[in-house]
């Protein structure tokens, strides 16, 4: 294709805050960046894309993942009955190029679901080979990445702060976005120095908190020490209290919930109480274990949950009550504030002028959403995976008519060879596990 694209006559969703959104326009792309957007356009020698029935959106941001473990997605309460978590289980067992061909297999498949940016937590760091590995995935998928090395939970790494400096400076030397993956706030003591040198070179923090009744309360001591702020992110945050809240609050931290993943835990993403205090959060797929990847199932999974909880305490008798969460702000949850969550929101998220092209058309001619009565109300309650039809990415078409543009019959022959290899190392030699 040319440096110039020219998408025609879709349903454009801007979600900008400057752009607004047409039943009918065109967006044209020039070297990688939105150009225009309006009714109407032209554009000399470009690349013309019909857009009729379809809706342009922004692609949507995935503010956390696990890439690595998807060769094992879909097992847990399968095959996993022992005490040990499928990522301590898997991991230790993996090589170099299982951990590639994972991250690879994991990209491939979040593209196919109309995610353009990817936030990667990758805790399969044992090595510098693991980090070129995995930089290597990213590099060949195609997708924006935000590379986050962490050390994995089955392991203590001799110099943590060394190694996870020395990960991230391979990222950008290959032009791989990155981020600090700290550890997990339960010994406030480590979070500190760990958090504190990442701030000395300027790296944005990710860390997982609130999955663990123990950790209640930590986030609140981090933010009475001044640790916390808009530079951190701060993935799933469902056992917090309300102390943990008013700190996040307070000092403008950012919040990513993965509401798939936590059901299944048992525990309830804690949306409405983010609403309260006007926090907007991002949204992640986490792992894919017992949870989809792809981010309708986690806008749906998100809105029902406000949804549900409304309506039993309004069964239970209670008043005045919070709205009822509507598509608008769910739509954003995936897309704009992702990307802000991420520390991407001038780079990614909305579709104006400047940004960089990151963009899906999803049909809206299929019988399973046909006919469209509100845009957003499809995107966001009725369309799945496979309305995904073309998938931009810095203007380069990663996914074409439903196609991925990469070798899939490679990157599915890779995953085959290491989901075999790490399976029978780890005592888990079938691959029809929970079919019997």
């Amino acid at each position: 294709m040319s440096s110039r694209t020219l998408i025609r006559g879709g349903c454009v969703l801007t979600l900008g805050a400057r752009t607004p959104n047409f039943e009918v326009a065109d967006v044209l792309i020039q070297d990688g960046r939105v150009s225009e957007v309006g009714p109407g356009l032209r554009a000399r020698d470009a690349d013309v894309i019909d857009a009729a029935d379809t809706i342009v959106m922004p692609g949507f941001v995935d503010v956390h993942r696990h890439t690595w473990q998807s060769l094992f997605r879909n097992l847990d309460g399968a095959a996993t009955d022992d005490t040990l978590t499928p990522a301590s289980r898997f991991g230790p067992h993996y090589l170099a190029e299982d951990a590639y061909a994972g991250t690879l297999i994991g990209l491939l498949g979040a593209i196919e679901a109309g995610i353009t940016t990817v936030v990667d937590l990758s805790d399969i760091q044992m090595g510098t080979d693991f980090t070129e590995a995995v930089l290597q995935a990213h590099t060949d998928a195609g997708v924006r990445t935000v590379f986050v090395p962490a050390s994995p939970p089955w392991l203590v790494q001799a110099d943590g702060q060394s190694w996870l400096g020395e990960a991230i400076s391979q990222a950008t030397s290959r032009g791989v976005a990155a981020a600090f993956g700290a550890s997990s706030p339960v010994g406030v003591d480590l979070v500190e120095r760990e958090w504190q040198l990442a701030r000395e070179h300027g790296w944005r923090i990710h860390a997982h908190v609130g999955s663990a009744p123990e950790e209640t309360g930590k986030v609140a001591r981090l933010g009475g020490l001044g640790r916390l702020g808009p530079d951190v992110t701060l993935v799933h945050c469902s056992q917090l209290d309300e102390s943990d809240l008013d700190a996040i609050t307070s000092t403008r931290t950012e919040v990513c919930l993965t509401p798939s993943t936590e059901m299944t835990r048992g525990v309830t993403p804690p949306i409405q109480s983010l609403l309260d205090r006007g926090i907007r959060p991002g949204l992640g797929t986490d792992r894919q274990g017992m949870a989809p990847g792809d981010m309708f199932a986690q806008m749906r999974s998100v809105i029902s949950v406000q949804h549900a909880r409304m309506f039993d305490l309004k069964l239970a008798g209670k008043a005045s009550l919070p709205q009822l969460m509507n598509t608008r702000d769910v739509i954003r949850f995936a897309t704009i504030e992702g990307a802000r969550v991420a520390g991407l929101g001038d780079t990614t998220g909305s579709i104006e002028p400047g940004k960089a092209a990151d963009l899906i058309l999803l049909r809206t001619d299929r019988p399973n959403i046909h006919p469209i009565n509100d845009p957003i109300g499809a995107v966001v309650w009725g369309m799945d995976t496979s309305n995904v039809d073309w998938v931009f990415v810095g203007g380069k078409p990663v996914m074409r008519e439903g196609a991925l543009q990469a070798d899939v019959s490679r990157a599915v022959r890779l995953a085959n060879v290491a989901r075999a290899r790490v399976a029978q190392a780890s005592g888990l030699s079938s691959g029809m596990e929970g079919v019997a």
